[in-house]
């Protein structure tokens, strides 16, 4: 989803992963194409992963195919080799953007992410909660066995705030204007809607990783 399709319509339910596939170009055989299945990104960014393949996903919980995409890319992403570093990247963009960038920061530095990440979504997606201040967060943290108290101290500390303003330099380094997007090592981007598939974004993911360990 990117910012003027946000802009012109709420998120949508069942919608995303139909717009999904109806706005995605096929590919058949043969190697992903670049400006095609993928983008090249010039200049390159420096990738933080030392010795690493870095993939990112940019995303957003407010962000109905990002919703969609998450069960698909956990499964990869759980499955990727020791050489290959993964990590997620809320962009400053779509409904709530900042309180939601906090709100991933604040869950990693707990090491809750796994625990919360579909959990988020889900609120956000299926059960349509409300969350519009960190104590709306706070709340479905501690209904799902977290320490609130904890969720709000992290939301308000300097690792997470610098956790934002990273996310934003990111996501214009990146030249990202929709989510969900794959990059990887700091090369290339890809994303469902370009490759045609969650599942096609994710072999275009796998063809970049092995095109970067070539250098």
């Amino acid at each position: 989803m990117n910012r003027r399709e946000f802009s012109t319509r709420l998120i949508g339910a069942g919608a995303g992963t139909l717009a999904l596939s109806l706005a995605a170009p096929a590919w058949s055989q043969g190697a992903p194409a670049e400006g095609t299945q993928f983008t090249k990104i010039d200049p390159p960014v420096p990738t933080q992963a030392q010795g690493k393949v870095e993939v990112l996903e940019f995303f957003s919980y407010a962000c109905p195919h990002c919703n969609a995409f998450e069960p698909t890319l956990d499964a990869w992403a759980k499955k990727l080799p020791a050489d290959v570093a993964f990590r997620r990247v809320p962009v400053p963009f779509l409904m709530n953007a900042e309180l939601f960038q906090r709100t991933y920061f604040a869950l990693e530095s707990l090491g809750m992410v796994d625990a919360m990440q579909r959990k988020i979504f889900a609120a956000v997606h299926i059960d349509r909660v409300r969350l519009d201040s960190a104590n709306d967060v706070a709340a479905l943290v501690a209904k799902n066995g977290g320490d609130s108290a904890k969720f709000l101290d992290a939301m308000k500390s300097f690792g997470v705030a610098n956790g934002v303003t990273r996310a934003k330099k990111m996501t214009v380094d990146y030249k990202i204007d929709s989510v969900p997007s794959l990059a990887v090592q700091g090369r290339f981007v890809t994303s469902p809607a370009q490759a045609g598939s969650p599942e096609k974004a994710l072999q275009v993911a796998d063809f970049l990783i092995q095109r970067a360990r070539k250098g």
